[in-house]
């Protein structure tokens, strides 16, 4: 096993030399880069590898409140701001509006999906936008979900009425059920972004939108609001595993209002961190402004499905990059010929084709991991099972995916985003004009391919670096060892090295030659 620490990362910086050539593809232009990028591959990989060797010398690990905080509500007149209702509500009331515009346009609005407000709202403002922001800000979508905001007006109505009584049927959440739900729900929601032909038709995404609000008010009105939060409202279980990653956490200092949350809501340090359940029963709570990514490395237990769901998220970003490869085409072009070409306009090769790849790469995702958590564990010699190691390692892949989706998804939003700004004001697309912005022409010059090439490198470098940074803080608490906690990060930095390199050879299909 010694040998591994010299050998895994010889391979790794090997397979940049035979990386495939780069091809133009989708971005609309081409770079010339001052270099060859395997010249590229091989640095970004070698800089990940040193900052293993920095950060094993001279980082320290403390606990997890050892970090500093700040926190936002700590005098009066701040507190006063950001919890007022004079702020809250009229948030709130925006984030149902648009709920119920994205619904009526879809069903009641131009079935051109550039004309119609709902595919761009959805796909990029909400979707890519919305995702980035609370990755890099904090928790919005706790503050602004539509189907918590409606729920929870109905449940004061209720309240009116039945004093006393909970609009909830109360029924025991099954405790083997986990995130289960919200985890089939994602994989649905991939299929849907990935490999459903009508991902931008307007009344489709209505029609999407119906549906998953009877889900969710099912589920909440069967198990209660919170606890169908918490684990069957898919978006609320991801946003809120991205929103570790921010420089923003809620916590709240009363524990008593922890003892009658319907979860098991503190780490193992005692902390009550993000638990929206126990916040809205406390008044001692604080705002604290703290480091990125200080949150993936609280001490917590990782479950098995919360596990699948950050393979599934890295995976799923992963391959909405390589589909647009010529890679992908030709393997969808290998499903056509093996399917003859036809099927009806939903279920044809195409959609066969990128099916496979929302159930398949996901799947080979996970079983390279649990090879590099088996090489972990044998490396380790201290008797953790290669499951144990892959679930305590695996939010420092949380960095990982969140460096690629921004560099995958930034043009998108720059780009095409701006065209929120007409549609703002032709919602419909029946010719109003409310804001006076319907003849705005998007500024296709705000980011050119060799910004975004170089920006994708710098992203995705310094998000390995902090995913080995966070593997070491998870080293050195798991194993007593220092021996030990250096020698299973060995194949982690090897992992790390190679999806580098996988990273930026799919950042650069598009942009550069």
């Amino acid at each position: 096993m010694k040998k591994l620490k010299f050998v895994l990362p010889a391979v790794a910086a090997a397979g940049s030399l035979v990386a495939w050539p780069a091809y133009a593809h989708g971005f609309g232009e081409r770079t010339e880069l001052p270099v060859p990028l395997g010249f590229f591959l091989i640095g970004a990989g070698l800089a990940v590898a040193l900052s293993f060797v920095l950060i094993n010398m001279t980082v320290k690990v403390g606990g997890p409140a050892g970090y500093p905080r700040i926190n936002l509500l700590g005098s009066p007149w701040s507190r006063t701001a950001l919890t007022s209702p004079l702020l809250l509500t009229p948030i709130r009331t925006a984030s149902v509006f648009l709920f119920g515009l994205v619904i009526a346009t879809g069903f009641g609005g131009d079935s051109d999906p550039n004309l119609n407000f709902a595919p761009t709202f959805v796909w990029i403002v909400w979707w890519v936008g919305l995702s980035i922001a609370i990755a890099l800000l904090g928790n919005i979508w706790a503050l602004v979900n539509p189907w918590k905001i409606l729920y929870g007006w109905a449940e004061s109505l209720y309240r009116i009425f039945r004093p006393g009584r909970d609009l909830a049927l109360g029924h025991e959440y099954p405790q083997g059920w986990g995130i289960w739900p919200a985890l089939v729900l994602f994989v649905l929601f991939t299929w849907i972004q990935d490999a459903y032909p009508k991902t931008e038709t307007p009344n489709q995404i209505a029609i999407m939108v119906v549906v998953y609000t009877v889900i969710t008010f099912t589920g909440m009105a069967v198990f209660g609001k919170n606890r169908w939060l918490r684990n069957g409202e898919v978006f609320s279980v991801v946003f809120g595993l991205l929103s570790r990653f921010s420089i923003t956490e809620v916590r709240v200092t009363d524990q008593e209002a922890c003892l009658v949350c319907s979860t098991e809501c503190r780490d193992l340090d005692g902390e009550c961190i993000d638990c929206y359940e126990c916040l809205e029963r406390s008044n001692k709570h604080e705002f604290n402004l703290g480091p990125f990514a200080i949150g993936l490395g609280r001490w917590q237990p990782v479950s098995n499905d919360m596990l699948a769901l950050v393979v599934l998220l890295l995976a799923t970003v992963t391959f909405d990059g390589f589909s647009a490869t010529s890679a992908w085409s030709d393997f969808q072009s290998f499903v056509r010929d093996v399917y003859g070409g036809g099927g009806g306009e939903i279920f044809n090769s195409l959609t066969i084709a990128d099916t496979l790849g929302v159930l398949f790469v996901p799947l080979g995702f996970l079983l390279v991991y649990l090879f590099f958590s088996n090489l972990m564990a044998g490396s380790a010699e201290e008797g953790v099972t290669t499951l144990e190691m892959a679930r305590n390692f695996s939010f420092s892949l949380i960095p990982i995916a969140l460096a690629y989706n921004i560099s995958h998804f930034i043009t998108l939003l720059v780009i095409q985003g701006q065209q929120i700004i007409p549609l703002a004001s032709d919602p419909f697309g029946t010719g109003w004009d409310l804001f006076g912005t319907v003849d705005y022409s998007p500024n296709i010059g705000l980011i050119n391919a060799r910004i975004l090439w170089f920006l994708s490198v710098g992203l995705i470098v310094l998000g390995h670096v902090l995913a080995v940074y966070l593997s070491h803080r998870v080293a050195v608490r798991t194993f007593s060892d220092p021996v030990s906690a250096r020698n299973s990060q060995y194949p982690m930095l090897t992992l790390m090295v190679v999806y580098t390199i996988i990273s930026l050879w799919i950042i650069a299909q598009p942009i550069v030659q």
